[in-house]
């Protein structure tokens, strides 16, 4: 019945976004930016489940599970630089029509820098992203279903078959239907996504509670108060000075420059409506430690200490939790996540690899029909590449999780310094870019590998992206564009460029939501035993200030 039921809903899902984009593929507008169609709707729940994979569910709760709620920086933090992108960001990536970030990087700096940079995303996509996607999520399937009792077979050959299970049927996704059907599914995904993870910390908090879901949510937060601190100590995965410091900066390149998030808001029908989705994604994103720390949490009052490798936290606890006839829609929800995270990568690889390089290095008058066929094989060779590396994660320690975090450090900082100089500066060269990139690579693993520094991982990305800036400011200084930067004023996309009317009011709900949420897990909130009635007047009254600022503002510009 579990293998039934999710096989249906899988298939259900598949043949819906088949139906509503079958004819979108015709067209490299189509392909790889959904024809510039998306709504909001879209838009945000393809953010969300681009992100929201099997990395988090299971790395995250495994995180929360040994320490405490401080890995949450990782994520409800996000809603700053989405804020950013929304107001500030977006307008000036449509209006000058670009189909990569890195076509920015060759309007503003030069050819070489955009295709550096479009080396490094996809260097990133191909050994980091895709496949920590895919092995998070087959560790989480071969723990659920027992793939290795169910087959007699050994974890390591498990953990190989579900990996190329999934790869092989996520690629299909990414590959045959472009960014339309990676977004139409995501959607659909992203419903079930709600429902089926929600489900979860229900089943463990009932189940805790001993059939009382009331009494299991009075256990967790009057004993082991200290794990629902957001506020992390020196020890902790997550030290608090490390929100303000490298975990900030790589949140910003996640969701404000990473072309698999941007990508979407890229294909945004106007201004107004990308806007929307990625504030809608926003408000996911804050509800996200009830999805992502919550079970982890219960599984440390369920099982103790005893489970010795973390990332099986999350795995362990739906399978001892969740009524068997519902294990085969949450499977096929789990399943949706990977996919999403794993096909929305695949199509932005290989649209980074035909537009910034294949295209304008090989053939730059190549038709539409030839360019979508150049897509799907680099996207083929992408995925099987993924594919043999996923299960060698499994050899990492430290869990999933932060793991991943420390090797996107070569990457995600330097990119966010180039966009930041970018839009502040209009002299600085290319070739001043390409320098300091070289040099935070060198350094970076120089730190982390070499000398091992012995701080969090996070404060050397901090301190280096404040190096990279410092660097390309003083090389800038000797090699200067031939001629200042200037952005182009016409609307290349095409696409109403007028801004959703309440951008701003909703975004301040969003950083002051974010700043709720750090106060109930600190110890003037749940951590100290404290309860909430005063802590939510304060900030209710704290609101109503901020938005009447902000109407009386808006009121006078006009």
């Amino acid at each position: 019945m579990t293998f039934i039921s999710f096989v249906f809903i899988t298939a259900l899902i598949a043949f819906i976004s088949w139906l509503k984009t079958k004819d979108e593929e015709n067209s490299a507008k189509g392909y790889f930016l959904a024809g510039r169609g998306l709504t909001a709707t879209v838009i945000g729940f393809s953010m969300v489940l681009t992100s929201l994979s099997t990395e988090q569910l299971v790395g995250v709760n495994a995180s929360s599970y040994a320490s405490n709620f401080s890995i949450i920086a990782w994520t409800v933090q996000s809603v700053i630089p989405l804020c950013v992108l929304a107001i500030f960001l977006l307008p000036r990536y449509l209006k000058g029509g670009f189909t990569t970030i890195p076509e920015f990087f060759e309007e503003r700096y030069d050819k070489q820098t955009r295709q550096i940079m479009s080396l490094l995303f996809l260097v990133a996509y191909t050994f980091v992203m895709i496949p920590g996607a895919l092995y998070s999520g087959a560790i989480a399937f071969t723990q659920i279903f027992d793939v290795e009792a169910m087959f007699g077979v050994s974890f390591n050959v498990a953990l190989w078959s579900v990996v190329w299970l999934i790869g092989i049927i996520g690629g299909i996704y990414a590959i045959f239907g472009g960014l339309k059907a990676v977004a139409v599914s995501d959607t659909l995904n992203g419903f079930a996504l709600i429902i089926g993870g929600a489900m979860i910390p229900f089943f463990a908090l009932k189940y805790l509670g001993e059939g009382s879901m009331a009494k299991g949510v009075e256990i967790v937060t009057t004993t082991h108060i200290d794990k629902l601190t957001a506020w992390g100590g020196a020890a902790d995965p997550v030290p608090w000075t490390t929100i303000f410091t490298g975990i900030l900066i790589v949140n910003f390149f996640y969701w404000t420059t990473n072309q698999a998030i941007i990508q979407r808001s890229l294909a945004a029908k106007s201004l107004a409506e990308g806007q929307k989705g990625i504030l809608y994604a926003g408000v996911f994103l804050l509800f996200l430690p009830f999805l992502l720390n919550v079970p982890g949490l219960v599984s440390f009052h369920i099982f103790g200490d005893s489970i010795k490798t973390i990332d099986l936290a999350y795995p362990m606890l739906v399978s001892k939790v969740l009524p068997k006839p519902l294990l085969g829609f949450f499977t096929a929800c789990l399943f949706g996540a990977i996919l999403s995270t794993f096909n929305s990568f695949i199509n932005s690889a290989a649209t980074l690899f035909c537009y910034d390089i294949y295209r304008p290095i090989f053939k730059k008058d190549i038709s539409d029909e030839d360019l979508i066929k150049v897509a799907k094989i680099a996207g083929t060779i992408i995925a099987i590449v993924s594919m043999i590396i996923a299960p060698l994660l499994q050899y990492g320690t430290g869990g999933l999780f932060l793991l991943l975090k420390r090797f996107a450090g070569f990457f995600n900082i330097p990119i966010v310094a180039l966009v930041a100089v970018g839009f502040l500066n209009k002299t600085i060269s290319g070739k001043a870019a390409r320098i300091v990139v070289l040099l935070h690579v060198i350094l970076y693993y120089s730190l982390v590998w070499i000398f091992k520094v012995q701080i969090n991982f996070t404060h050397v990305m901090g301190g280096l992206f404040v190096f990279d800036i410092v660097a390309m400011f003083i090389l800038g200084s000797i090699f200067k564009r031939e001629t200042p930067y200037v952005p182009s004023t016409r609307n290349k996309s095409n696409v109403d460029l007028s801004d959703w009317k309440y951008v701003r009011e909703f975004s301040a709900l969003l950083i002051i939501g974010l700043a709720y949420l750090y106060a109930v897990l600190s110890p003037i909130g749940l951590a100290g035993g404290n309860g909430l009635g005063r802590l939510t007047g304060i900030f209710v009254v704290l609101t109503v200030i901020i938005l009447f600022i902000i109407n009386k503002t808006k009121k006078r510009n006009n």
